[in-house]
């Protein structure tokens, strides 16, 4: 005897597949880091400074005695927080954002040590990475959230107008002659009128 299969339960793999999962990640990467540079180079041209990929890639860019790396960390939790939007568009899932945020993180400290050589020994690049984590956390749970619980308007003829007033039901629909209780209507070819009555009325006998 065959064995009942179990449906696939909310969440599972089937409803987000591994391949959907890793594209998206790979956008958001690219999203995070094409930003991020273009803000970098903008404020470096606008500061009158040298720009390189140091002050991308390279942890020690990212220091405490030095206005270009207070800079630097500035830059990076607006380039964060402009995350979100992405996130808001390409994943729209509360449940997800912490994943895809940590991912996102997880893989900037990876390509950060591969290209410095050393994994970082800084504590003002620690404390950027944990505060652009949460931020991007917290604000896309919440933005997710929001669009999550937004009404769902369904198309069809409606009560209420769009002044908030509401257009009292009609007594019936003249074009088929039907009605409630008293009323006049015209008949479906049109020809004539008529008028219905109560059925309280006395009814002869023959």
């Amino acid at each position: 005897m065959a064995r009942r299969r179990r449906p696939p339960r909310p969440g599972a793999l089937t409803e987000l597949p591994p391949l959907k999962i890793l594209s998206q990640i790979i956008l958001l990467q690219t999203i995070w880091y094409t930003v991020g540079t273009g803000l970098i180079l903008f404020t470096a041209l606008v500061a009158g400074s040298h720009f390189d990929m140091d002050l991308v890639l390279s942890w020690r860019s990212v220091r405490g005695d030095t206005t270009v790396g207070w800079m630097l960390g500035f830059v990076w939790l607006l380039n964060s927080f402009l995350g979100v939007i992405a996130i808001l568009f390409f994943i729209s899932r509360s449940k997800l954002v912490p994943d895809f945020a940590l991912t996102l993180h997880f893989i900037h400290f990876i390509i950060t040590s591969l290209y410095s050589h050393s994994i970082p020994r800084n504590w003002l690049w620690w404390g950027l990475q944990i505060a652009s984590a949460g931020m991007m956390t917290s604000l896309g749970v919440w933005s997710c959230q929001w669009r999550e619980l937004r009404p769902i308007a369904f198309g069809g003829s409606s009560n209420t107008q769009a002044s908030g007033e509401t257009v009292p039901p009609s007594d019936g629909d003249e074009e088929q002659g039907s009605g409630r209780g008293r009323g006049r209507g015209r008949g479906r070819d049109g020809a004539g009128e008529y008028e219905m009555v109560g059925m309280n009325g006395e009814i002869g006998m023959t």
